[in-house]
């Protein structure tokens, strides 16, 4: 059986997004894009809610082919390699998106790679998913759609970068779930980045 891990970003004081739903009020650094290109390389398939799908694709092919589209190429263009990469792993990697409103009008250019799921199957879809053959299923933003999958005990690992921002108010990275036991396996930093990365395995409750 297959993982589904979730790697995601909350500020320090445990939002997953700004007022406003202003994602972009986390401090989204090198750091951040280094870990989800390492978790991209593990994995074979994308799992996303409906928001993030979009965000993606609305970026990530134009960067893939040309990084310095991206303001953080333009700023450290150092970094063109990494974002090309991530680009392209996302436009080739097997993509199942939940989503009771998007058809496939919605997905080009990503038409060929991607598998629309509406909600009511989304659970059982994920569970034939983790039964086949493969690498890691990885779930980028996708609160909502994560937090679901948390508390159904689909999710196996959880990456959570805890970033340096704090942001008073905004969206909380958990849901009022019941949320099943996280152990902690291991922590990281990286110089030059104020933010932390804790990785959680989810605890079977019926273990």
């Amino acid at each position: 059986m297959r993982k589904l891990i979730v790697s995601t970003i909350m500020s320090l004081d445990g939002y997953f997004e700004g007022p406003g739903r202003n994602v972009m009020a986390l401090p989204m650094d090198g750091f951040f894009d280094e870990h989800n290109l390492e978790r991209q390389r593990a994995a074979d398939t994308l799992l996303l809610g409906a928001t993030t799908y979009m965000g993606l694709k609305g970026y990530w092919p134009a960067v893939a082919e040309n990084p310095a589209v991206s303001p953080a190429v333009a700023n450290t263009p150092d970094v063109a390699d990494l974002h090309r990469e991530t680009g392209q792993r996302n436009n080739e990697m097997r993509k199942f998106v939940v989503s009771d409103s998007l058809t496939e009008d919605d997905t080009a250019p990503w038409t060929d790679t991607t598998t629309i799921v509406r909600r009511a199957d989304a659970h059982e879809v994920v569970a034939e998913l983790k039964d086949q053959p493969g690498k890691d299923i990885l779930m980028f933003g996708s609160r909502t759609l994560w937090n679901d999958l948390l508390v159904a005990g689909l999710v196996d690992e959880l990456y959570l970068m805890v970033g340096h921002a704090v942001l008073g108010e905004g969206t909380p990275a958990f849901s009022t779930g019941p949320i099943p036991p996280l152990q902690l396996v291991d922590t990281r930093r990286r110089d030059g980045s104020d933010n932390v990365l804790l990785h959680y395995k989810v605890v079977n409750r019926d273990a």
